[in-house]
């Protein structure tokens, strides 16, 4: 299809996923939800799954197949020539209820793990198939609100600390100090599940009963083990991923706050609302908290067993309106940028980039009106200039130039 302009609105793809909220996305968006509905994320990218669409006078057009008609006019020829595809797939999530568990392989894995499935013969579309593709997935995540998450494991001595101080826990400390990390979490996450049923039911009730007496604050693990199981008339069959919301870091992320999150980095996201970047992948290996397919091994072979410290981004101003938020990748980057009356903001695009206003509206080119859950798609090469009547906040996904 021959496109006559190079700036065009983009419709996202809506999905509803069990852990998505009721009302942040709908009222985000200004979707009706009359039934109720868990919306979980909106998707803006080219991914084959759910691909958006540009807004066109001739009606909506798939951003994927445009892709594959005409890479090099779409993506630029440096990111068709390095990706072969749009490499990056820009979301807002709303997350209510805890989400998985979960690993992400390295390109190469990735590669090996999808070549291997592909011969054993594993349908694409099969819920126990690990590999979707052959791409890495890094992502980085904006908080819109005050935000929640696992990310990575403790210090050596805060999970020695914690073994202590839980009394169901502390039967690992002479395995933890003798054999160390990763011994003790291929232990735990092997365990048959009548001794996890056995070991940490009464740790449940106790949590549950200190979260309503209020003894229990969000920077503890127990205050998530106790949301997970309060209300249930039984706790029946225990996630063993409760491990790992005391081994792991849990981290609160203030709104504009980043965080980036790479291959073999153990997390999940635990509650709010975020602006999510990632590569343009589906390959996700999970350990628990999820319905979805679960496959410890997997993910232990992935998995970094090393204490961090997260790194909270604040985003760098690279011109006045504008932060970045660097990311240690070539799939994408990600900017902040925040307008107001008297303050635009002037650009020339690169690659194809994605932007999304999270808060007021803004008019782009002096022809593009956007509000408040509105994204556009600009593509590669042309000059632009956003303005707004009053304070905006946006995000754009962006390629990194490549040499």
């Amino acid at each position: 299809m021959e496109l006559t302009e190079k700036i065009y609105k983009l419709k996202g793809k809506l999905l509803q996923y069990a852990w998505g909220g009721y009302e942040f996305l709908p009222t985000f968006l200004g979707v009706p939800n009359p039934d109720h509905k868990p919306f979980a994320e909106y998707w803006m990218g080219a991914h084959p799954l759910a691909p958006s669409e540009l807004l066109t006078p001739k009606g909506p057009v798939s951003l994927y197949s445009l892709i594959q008609e005409d890479p090099d006019r779409i993506l630029s020829e440096k990111v068709t020539k390095r990706f072969g595809e749009l490499p990056f797939l820009l979301k807002v999530q709303d997350v209510r209820e805890i989400l998985s568990i979960q690993v992400h392989p390295s390109k190469s894995e990735a590669e090996k793990g999808f070549d291997r499935e592909e011969a054993e013969g594993i349908p694409i579309n099969a819920p126990y198939r690990n590999y979707k593709d052959r791409n890495h997935k890094p992502e980085m995540l904006v908080a819109l609100s005050e935000f929640w998450l696992l990310h990575g494991f403790r210090q050596k001595a805060d999970i020695e600390h914690i073994l202590e101080d839980v009394q169901e826990l502390r039967v690992f400390i002479p395995y933890f100090k003798r054999e160390g990390l990763k011994a003790l979490y291929q232990f735990v996450m092997e365990m048959e599940q009548p001794e996890i049923n056995a070991l940490l039911t009464n740790l449940i009730k106790r949590e549950i009963r200190r979260k309503n007496d209020g003894e229990l604050t969000k920077v503890m693990p127990g205050w998530w083990v106790a949301r997970l199981y309060e209300g249930r008339e039984e706790i029946g069959d225990i996630d063993r991923a409760i491990f790992s919301i005391y081994f792991f870091n849990i981290v609160k992320v203030n709104p504009g706050e980043g965080v980036f999150q790479g291959a073999g980095v153990p997390h999940a996201y635990l509650e709010g609302q975020t602006i999510e970047l990632m590569a343009n992948s589906d390959n996700v290996l999970r350990a628990g908290l999820t319905p979805k397919h679960v496959d410890v091994p997997e993910l232990m072979k992935h998995t970094l067993f090393e204490s961090i410290v997260p790194n909270i981004m604040h985003g760098t101003t690279v011109q006045t309106g504008e932060k970045i938020y660097y990311c240690p990748v070539a799939d994408f980057g990600i900017a902040k940028i925040e307008l107001s009356a008297t303050l635009s903001y002037s650009n020339k695009a690169s690659s194809l980039e994605i932007i999304i206003v999270t808060d007021g509206g803004a008019v782009i080119n002096n022809s593009v009106v956007l509000k408040r859950g509105e994204a556009v798609a600009i593509l590669p090469d042309e000059s632009y200039t956003i303005e707004a009547s009053g304070d905006a906040t946006m995000f754009k996904a962006f390629v990194p130039a490549l040499a």
